[in-house]
This record gives structure tokens, C-alpha cells and sequence, in this order.
């Protein structure tokens, strides 16, 4: 298994280089490969690999989300006025196999009207379709001509599924105005909740791209010129002096100094990997624009400022940077110490004697619940003219498109170190299509100079983007305190209204009676004051990074054309998720997957591969 921590010797040039083994660098390599083994292929990747419990076991996927986490790239953001002056930390996968290694592994498809929008040739609805069925062999409902039933990820319910609070949630929602949808992820279905179906095979494993796409090539003898790299950081792009043609990579090796960059003599040197007829760049939307810039590819003025030569004029890299906006509400529950993850997250059950006893619940990232919601016309009024305006413009007259994702999480969402040990629940909401922007650029030519990095989340003209949390806020907790099994919110997470406000949390619920609701709370105009800018304090990163590339017309600050072809530079390719020119409604592992798919088909077309 060709799987280096150093290059041999004889390895210093192939054909195709791909800078990242994320989701989308595993599916082109992997895909290339199978198309013609005798292309020799290069996969450089930053971190370690991912073969470790805490990627194969869907249970411990929290790990990988905490501060201390070695499997993941935690980028961390200037002060953000409109947030109360935070730094923010956005993770993004750091093993092999990137974010599909570490994330939540929920099965989310974007909406037909997203693929629509990018108003690109070979990137529609029906086009990417076939992708979309070929990346998945699907084991769960919904008419078969929209899901894939070969493909190497397995998408399934799992092990386990914890009943009685799914079950609940889907009463109260229907209470609230939403039913129960069969698939939600067939393109077209929206406005409603499902069982969420997930990333987990049906034997309860983890279903990655670097284990599903790329280590089966390398372990099936099959492909003996197909070579990975790991822990080794992509620094920039080489050119050749004449006609601007990608011909390889600088990268830096691992090493244990924290100063591990050019100008560290102590340090491992720079080294070089030449590339015959391709080099791909896909380090994900937070580490894509950095290669490039530090390549000389992007705005003259931020070039001339990081003291990078410019080598050709794309002004859209790390423009216009896009993430899902997130935020967790905490509620106490009646359920029992196997329905929520609470115990094993809490130490209170051994995971060393779960993992020996196959344990079901291993097979389960504990949401069981996904939804697409929209706003009845009621609510829309209710948050006011600019809001409406807006609505009646991009949303009205398009059903297919959410407002808000959420889901139902069975446990604390959150450190478990902060609360009490005991039984939480917590339901997630994410908006979708946000309006606002940040950017995330190169301060210097060294990977270890700090990051300009911006998530721009609220900074919309009209608060549109803090309006529909607003919304969200007050409609999950009505869901919340129509279950049964809710005991009261978590006063922590959750915003201070005053306790002689009708909105007022409450940390203990005992025996409750949901006859006694009677309308929805009741907020003031303080009370929204208070809610405005507490979700201005908490909210964060749903991990969904896409845009800084963009697939548009240079002019309109793109960075590839519909080929993913560079502009400006000959032989250089993007593959992530940084080219979405628009945003999808959905968890991005998917379109990630997707983009991979259609991509290898690109590359393989273009190389005359499919010709053999």
C-alpha cells in the first residue's frame, strides 16, 4: 500500500498531482486511477491517515469536534464586531479523507433549484444527478431512480436509532405545522422532517471517502501508480517562466516545531514534486484560496501585501467566503441512559466495553431527525417589511428552497464537561443561503504566516441572516416543549430573558402537561432585543465552508470556468468546495462526494482517458 510519510527517492515526478486528500481529492484520485491504472497519480495530504477509532466508530465522532482535536485544521478568525468582537474557530477535516473523516455524517442532499442556480453547463440538476447516484448505495426509502444502488458509500439508518424521542419529535413538529416527509433528500421534497438517514453503513461503519474510494485502490494490487503522502502541507503551485503551466508543488514535510516553514533552517527543507500534465488543487474552501495566493494567483493588492510575485490576476480567490450559520439549543429530557450518547460522552459507560461487546449504539451519530422547514406567511409578516421583501423575492415563488435545516440531536450538544451528568436532547438549526459574506486570504508566503479570515456571519444589509434564526430560535423551542420527554431548557443555552417575561426559560419541567399549551410564547420587543443579540454572541460554524473559488465568469470574480480550469495559468485544476459559485441547502459532505464525481469525469475526458 503505497502510503508515504516520505517520498522514495525515484518518486520526485508523476502525472497528476492532487494538493489535499479531503472528501473530493479521494474521489479524483480514486476515480483516475480506475480509469487508467498506468496514469501515475500523486495525493499530498496534511494530516496523518484515518485509520483510528475515533473515524471508524460513527459514536465517537464528538471527538473530532472538540478543541483538542488532532483530526481536524481549526482556523480561527479575526474579531468579528457584529459577533461581540469573537474570534471564531472553524474546524475542517485534517486526516486523509478530510471532512467526511470527522464530520457528523448526516446524509443531506441539496435541493434541484441549487444546482440550477450555479447557471452552469454541466453542472444542472438532471446533469449532476448521475453523480449524485453514483457516489451512493443507498439503503433507506424513496423512489430508487433518485438514489444509487452501487456505489462505494453506503448511506443507512446504522446500528441504532433511539425511538421514543424520534417518534416525539415528529408529533410535536406535526403540532407546530410540519409532517412527517418519507425522503427529504430526493431533490425535490421540502418543508418537512424525516428519519434522518446517515453516512453509516448497515453494519454501523463510518462511510469516508479516503476508506470507501482511495484505500481500496491502493490495497488491491491493481494500482501500483497510485502513491498518497501524508502529513506533508501543500505550500504553492510551481510554474514553469514561459507560458505560465502548473509543472508541480513545493510542500513541507511534518515536523514537531511549530515554526515548520521556509525560512526555519532547523526545519525540514521545502520540497518538490514535479507534475507532467495536471496539478489539482483541493484543500477545501479554507485552504484552496491560501495555496493559490501563495502560487501568486489571486488580487494583485493582497499578493503585494503577503510580498507574493504575481503570477496571474484572479481577484475572486478568497473572495466572498460562505458557511452555514449554527446554532444548539440544550433541553433536559426523560429519556433513559440508552436513548442519548450522554453516558458514553460522560464516561458513565465504558467505551472500551462497548466497543468489545459490538454495541449497537457505536453505529449511531445520534441524530435521528432531519428537517427542511419554511415560514408560514404568519411568519414572514411578523419579522417585518425588509425581511418580506426579501422573502417574496428569492423564496416565495421557489418552493423547493428551505429557509432552515434542523435536526434533533439525543444528548447534550455541547462540552459535556459543562453541564450536570444526567439526559439532554438538543435540536440544531442552520440557515441556508446566507447573505452574508466574509473572506479568508494570505498575510505572508509562509503557511505559518497568520491567516486574514472573516466568516462576515450577520453582517447582511437588514439583518436577514439574524431574522431567520430569530424565527428559528422561537420555532424549534415550540417543538421542544411539545415533547414528552422534555424536562426544560439548559438556562445556559439559551438566551437571559428576564423571568417576569413570558418568554422566560425554565431549568426544571416536572410532569409535564402538554394540555396546558395553549398558543405559542409570547416575546416582546426587549425580549427579541435580548434574543438578537445573544445569537449575535453564540452563533458559529456548521463546518460547511464553500465559495472562496468560485465557478463564475472571471469578470463576476471567478476563479475557474466550467472545466475547473484556473484562469490566467495553464495545467491547473480546482476540485472542493470552494467552487460552488451558490450555496445548497443541505450538510456539504454530499455535494463534496458530488463534486468529486463530476469532476473525475472532467479530468478523465480532458486527459483523453476515457478513449482507452
Amino acid at each position: 500500500m503505497a502510503i508515504y510519510t516520505a517520498l522514495p527517492d525515484d518518486l520526485n515526478e508523476v502525472d497528476v498531482i492532487i494538493a489535499g486528500g479531503g472528501t473530493t481529492g479521494c474521489v479524483v484520485a480514486a476515480r483516475l486511477a480506475e480509469a487508467d491504472p498506468a496514469l501515475s497519480i500523486l495525493v499530498i495530504e496534511g494530516g496523518a491517515n484515518n485509520d483510528i477509532p475515533l473515524v471508524s466508530v460513527p459514536a465517537l465522532f464528538l471527538a473530532n469536534l472538540m478543541p483538542t482535536s488532532t483530526t481536524n485544521i481549526l482556523y480561527k478568525t479575526n474579531k468579528e464586531k457584529q459577533l461581540g468582537d469573537r474570534e471564531l474557530i472553524v474546524p475542517s477535516g485534517g486526516v486523509l479523507g478530510g471532512g467526511s473523516s470527522t464530520n457528523l455524517m448526516m446524509y443531506s442532499r441539496a435541493q434541484r433549484s441549487d444546482f440550477d442556480s450555479w447557471q452552469m453547463p454541466g453542472w444542472s440538476a438532471e446533469e449532476m444527478l448521475p453523480y449524485l447516484r453514483k457516489l451512493e448505495t443507498y439503503h433507506g426509502p424513496g423512489a430508487k431512480d433518485t438514489h444509487g444502488s452501487n456505489g462505494p458509500i453506503h448511506v443507512s439508518g446504522g446500528t441504532y436509532r433511539a425511538l421514543k424521542s424520534e417518534n416525539d419529535f415528529i408529533s410535536a413538529a406535526k403540532k407546530v405545522g410540519w409532517t412527517e416527509i418519507e425522503d427529504l433528500q430526493d431533490l425535490d421534497s421540502n418543508n418537512g422532517v424525516q428519519r434522518a438517514m446517515r453516512y453509516i453503513s448497515p453494519d454501523g461503519k463510518r462511510q469516508d471517502a479516503a476508506t470507501k474510494y482511495l484505500l481500496p485502490r491502493l490495497q488491491n494490487g491493481k494500482h501500483p501508480n497510485l502513491h498518497v503522502l501524508i502529513e506533508s502541507k501543500v505550500v504553492r503551485v510551481l510554474f514553469d517562466n514561459g507560458n505560465k503551466k502548473a509543472v508541480g508543488v513545493e510542500y513541507l514535510p511534518k515536523t514537531d516545531s511549530p515554526e515548520n516553514d521556509e525560512s526555519n533552517k532547523s526545519g525540514p527543507p521545502v520540497q518538490r514534486v514535479k507534475a507532467r500534465k495536471l496539478v489539482i488543487v483541493s484543500c477545501g474552501a479554507c485552504g484552496t484560496p491560501s495555496v493559490l495566493e501563495r502560487s501568486g494567483i489571486g488580487s494583485p493588492e493582497i499578493l503585494q501585501r503577503a510580498g507574493i510575485p504575481l503570477v496571474a490576476e484572479v481577484p475572486g480567490v478568497g473572495y466572498e467566503y460562505e458557511d452555514h450559520q449554527l446554532l444548539t439549543y440544550p433541553y433536559k429530557s426523560s429519556l433513559d441512559v440508552e436513548e442519548t450518547i450522554d453516558a458514553v460522552v460522560s464516561g458513565r459507560r465504558s467505551v472500551e466495553e462497548l466497543v468489545r461487546n459490538n454495541d449497537k449504539i457505536l453505529g449511531w451519530n445520534t441524530m435521528d431527525i432531519a428537517c427542511k422547514l419554511r415560514p408560514s406567511e404568519t411568519d414572514i409578516a411578523r419579522l417585518g417589511p425588509e425581511f418580506e421583501k426579501t422573502w417574496n423575492r428569492d423564496f416565495k415563488k421557489n418552493p423547493n428552497k428551505p429557509l432552515v435545516l434542523m435536526s434533533l440531536i439525543n444528548g447534550f450538544p455541547g462540552d459535556p464537561s459543562t453541564v450536570p451528568a444526567g439526559q439532554y436532547l438538543g435540536i440544531s438549526v442552520f440557515t441556508v443561503y446566507p447573505y452574508s459574506r466574509g473572506h479568508l486570504h494570505i498575510t505572508g508566503p509562509s503557511p505559518s504566516d497568520p491567516l486574514d479570515f472573516s466568516t462576515g456571519f450577520f453582517s447582511d444589509p437588514g439583518d436577514i441572516d439574524l431574522k431567520k434564526h430569530m424565527w428559528a430560535y422561537k420555532k424549534q423551542r415550540e417543538i421542544a416543549r411539545r415533547m414528552h420527554t422534555y424536562r426544560g431548557e439548559v438556562v445556559s443555552g439559551h438566551p437571559p430573558f428576564p423571568s417576569s417575561s413570558k418568554a422566560a426559560c425554565f431549568e426544571r419541567v416536572n410532569d409535564y402537561d402538554h394540555a396546558t399549551i395553549q398558543g405559542d410564547i409570547e416575546y416582546t420587543a426587549d425580549d427579541d432585543d435580548i434574543l438578537a443579540q445573544w445569537l449575535r454572541e453564540n452563533v458559529g460554524t456548521t463546518w460547511h465552508s464553500v465559495g472562496t473559488c468560485k465557478i463564475a465568469p472571471l469578470a463576476n470574480n471567478g476563479v475557474v470556468d466550467g472545466k475547473l480550469r484556473v484562469y490566467g495559468v495553464e495545467a491547473l485544476r480546482i476540485a472542493d468546495l470552494s467552487i460552488l459559485p451558490r450555496n445548497v441547502a443541505a450538510n456539504t459532505n454530499n455535494t463534496a462526494l458530488a463534486v468529486g464525481e463530476r469532476a473525475a469525469d472532467i479530468f478523465i475526458e480532458e486527459l483523453g482517458l476515457n478513449r482507452r
